[in-house]
């Protein structure tokens, strides 16, 4: 039988189940009185006011091996501020050389300063032209590392870094893959907070757009935490997890890993009460699931998907590709009961 559910899922939208990782979200730039007034000295060391010579003198406070880790923590907040929120300091910060020294940062053994360096890189890689710089000053494997041992706040970052860095070329999606990523993403999105399971799926979405990437996920049984957050409706992370798991789905591998979390029940549900994306979603997951295999289709006939998704496919307010992807289920999980069928009546023709 040929099924569509691919070429329907591509429309999908998943612009509102994945927001951009922003620059730096964190809050602490709270500061207090003694730390804001060694702050105002530091600034006020620079030439002038004009904000090229405030970049050039923070990158100096970067690379000079004679300033303290103190010095260069404060030159490295201060390039996270101004990298914050306007494009044309990020623009500025890379053309003066603030990259590389950044970068160095990142493999600081001071745990805040690598978290600046992470949470700078991040901020400098929102704009495109920067992306390829960041890559050639060898941000990859430093951002991989600090999300293996960077604090909470530089392994979010990190993770948002390297979704941005793998939005450009795909052969950055490969080098991240290969650099170790995709396990410690897939840890992410199992112990960390919601952000950074936030931050984890949908590094883990843009990622695995490559087959490569898509077998190292599944490798690192990143089933266990899809099926997990699916099944908690409180989780706010339905929708993520979901299509993460859809675009793993074109991969044999991934289609027992499913079932041995426990994915078949969760999915069956999803279908029956979640809402109308998610019900698509898990149409589309579970259509992939049993499209060449009996053995999963009578498991899922079993589970009691064929109700709701007939009232999937009746409902007014479903979309045609949910309507689509039901009714070709349904057809896949009448097939059994109807092959069975047909057996006992050829065995009572033999008698």
């Amino acid at each position: 039988m040929e099924t569509h559910h691919n070429s329907c899922f591509t429309n999908l939208d998943d612009s509102s189940a994945f927001s951009d990782c922003n620059s730096d979200r964190s809050g602490e730039f709270q500061t207090t009185s003694s730390e804001s007034l060694r702050r105002r000295l530091f600034l006020s060391s620079a030439n002038d006011n004009s904000s090229d010579d405030l970049i050039r003198y923070l990158i100096t406070h970067l690379e000079l091996s004679s300033c303290s880790v103190e010095e260069q923590k404060r030159a490295a907040m201060e390039i996270r501020i101004l990298s914050k929120n306007k494009p044309e300091n990020r623009i500025k910060l890379a053309k003066a050389g603030a990259i590389e020294p950044l970068v160095s940062l990142i493999s600081s053994s001071d745990p805040q300063l690598q978290e600046y360096g992470v949470t700078a890189v991040l901020n400098l890689s929102i704009c495109d032209e920067n992306k390829e710089m960041i890559v050639s000053s060898g941000a990859i494997k430093p951002l991989v590392n600090a999300l293996r041992l960077g604090t909470p706040t530089s392994k979010e970052n990190a993770a948002c870094a390297l979704l941005r860095l793998s939005q450009s070329e795909d052969n950055n999606k490969t080098a991240i893959g290969r650099s170790g990523a995709i396990p410690l993403l897939v840890n992410l999105l199992e112990t960390g907070g919601f952000r950074a399971k936030k931050d984890a799926s949908t590094a883990l979405y843009s990622l695995c757009s490559t087959k490569e990437n898509k077998l190292r996920a599944v490798e690192s049984r990143v089933m266990k935490p899809l099926v997990e957050l699916m099944a908690d409706f409180e989780s706010e992370m339905v929708d993520k997890s979901a299509f993460v798991m859809n675009l793993l789905m074109s991969e044999q591998e991934s289609k027992p890993a499913v079932v041995e979390e426990g994915g078949v029940p969760v999915l069956v549900e999803i279908v029956e009460a979640g809402t109308q994306r998610q019900k698509e979603m898990a149409a589309s997951i579970l259509l992939q699931l049993c499209e060449e295999s009996v053995v999963y289709r009578t498991m899922v006939a079993r589970e009691g998907a064929v109700p709701p998704l007939v009232a999937l496919s009746q409902c007014r307010s479903s979309s045609s590709r949910a309507k689509l992807k039901a009714e070709a289920l349904i057809d896949l999980l009448r097939q059994p009961r109807q092959q069975q069928q047909q057996q006992l009546r050829e065995q009572d023709f033999e008698r």
